[in-house]
């Protein structure tokens, strides 16, 4: 396969996990050998290399146009969508932790994978995580540690493509052999790259797409979401606003009598009394 590195300068399977101050970056370039677990017959696979037509090499892989992946037993899918609604990454959750595979542009020549290392493990120990490189199937990949957990990156370089695989789980889940480890490396293995025609500069992310039915069920759950939310903002709104007081009703006062009937009422009445006693 394209890309695969057989044999390294230097005979070295793996490295201890070392401090940030204990490990030169230049030590990411000593791991070029491969652990011999994939071959030919193993992915990743670029689709031009394959048989059949897309939709047969699909067949139980989710396509997501650069990209398509075999989902691991009772993976669940994660979108990250971009602030303009654009998908920009799918993550496999599983009981283990989270698998990402990405692919990238790269030039022609296999390497690429070798800078994205060592740039990887100087970002991570500036970050003052515990970094490792150790051999897998494909070469080096880089491990770090840290306290909100653990990380694995797996490389592999194509034609013209390049595969970034993460897998991330709690502290101890990315040792070599562990099942989330396993299971990153079949997702790997089993991945179906589309690079396309399209010119890309090196190191951009190809372009992903979701199938029709997950964009669907993704757009039903933000929909779902947003009727929430402002189900709640309008809740909050009507706690804030006091309860409204029954207002209460004004005692009807007596108008002052007339003062042209009052004067008309007391000619009637006269000096000696109502206008009934000058009757009697």
């Amino acid at each position: 396969m394209f890309g695969r590195k057989k044999k390294g300068r230097d005979d070295i399977d793996a490295t201890d996990l070392d401090s940030a101050q204990d490990v030169a970056v230049e030590e990411v370039d000593e791991v070029d050998e491969v652990d011999g677990t994939a071959d030919d017959t193993t992915g990743p696979w670029s689709i031009d290399d394959l048989d059949g037509d897309r939709e047969s090499i699909a067949e139980g892989r989710l396509d997501l146009g650069s990209v398509l992946l075999m989902l691991p037993a009772g993976g669940q899918l994660q979108v990250e969508m971009t602030q303009a609604g654009a998908p920009q990454a799918v993550h496999i959750v599983t009981p283990d932790g989270r698998i990402t595979v990405a692919a990238f542009a790269a030039p022609k020549s296999p390497g690429q994978w070798r800078d994205v290392a060592a740039e990887l493990a100087d970002t991570l120990r500036r970050d003052n995580a515990r970094v490792a490189t150790e051999t897998g199937p494909w070469g080096r990949e880089v491990v770090g540690s840290a306290a909100g957990g653990d990380l694995r990156f797996i490389g592999v370089d194509g034609y013209r493509w390049m595969i970034r695989g993460v897998a991330s789980g709690p502290a101890g889940s990315v040792e070599a052999g562990s099942p989330l480890v396993e299971q990153a490396r079949a997702v790997v293995a089993a991945t179906v790259v589309d690079r396309g025609s399209d010119p890309h500069p090196v190191r951009t992310p190809l372009p992903i797409s979701l199938p029709p039915a997950l964009a669907q069920q993704l757009a039903a759950a933000q929909q779902q979401q947003m009727a929430a939310a402002q189900a709640q903002a309008q809740a909050a709104v009507q706690q804030q606003v006091p309860q409204q007081q029954v207002p209460q009703q004004p005692v009807p006062q007596q108008q002052a009598p007339d003062a042209d009937a009052a004067a008309e009422a007391q000619r009637r009445r006269g000096p000696s009394g109502s206008a009934m006693q000058q009757l009697d």
